[in-house]
């Protein structure tokens, strides 16, 4: 089906080796979501595992691929950027969820809202929303120096 057994030694060491580093890291990652107590320390320990460990696996599948069929085989990138790409964005969005879900319920674990600065406090919902974003009143992203990347106009934030 794949003739692995005409892999070169020189090859399948490196695979194996990557393989069984891949395989190591996600289980450490599996086996912290176990272990862990909380929530919030929950979702590191499969985030940076499985991520770590995947890319060993991915580097594997690229070297045996591109080995036997004596060409770059690249089709795992594309895995290795939507997985670099999505999981940091759904530890972040799953984070925020169980952080907002926590404050409403009034855990004591978490930690408090930060408070906006006097100056905004009572401010309309549009002036709160730029704020938190670092919108400044004319729309333009205070940070860029006079580089403007684009303009807010015409949005109902």
């Amino acid at each position: 089906m794949t003739n692995a057994a005409d892999l070169p030694a020189w090859a399948a060491l490196p695979i194996a080796l990557l393989l069984l580093l891949g395989a190591g890291l996600t289980l450490t990652g599996s086996l912290g979501l176990l272990r862990l107590g909380s929530f919030y320390d929950r979702i590191h320990a499969p985030t940076l595992g499985t991520t770590l460990g995947i890319g060993c696996v991915l580097l594997a599948s690229m070297l045996f691929f591109s080995v036997l069929q004596t060409r770059l085989v690249l089709h795992e990138l594309l895995i290795a950027v939507l997985m670099v790409v999505t999981t940091p964005v759904t530890l972040m969005l799953l984070a925020r969820a169980a952080l907002y879900r926590d404050r409403q319920e009034g855990c004591d674990e978490v930690p408090p809202p930060q408070p906006l600065p006097p100056d905004l406090s009572g401010g309309s919902p549009r002036t709160l929303v730029r704020a938190r974003a670092g919108i400044s009143e004319s729309g333009w992203w205070p940070w860029f120096d006079g580089v403007v990347p684009f303009r807010m106009e015409g949005v109902a934030v």
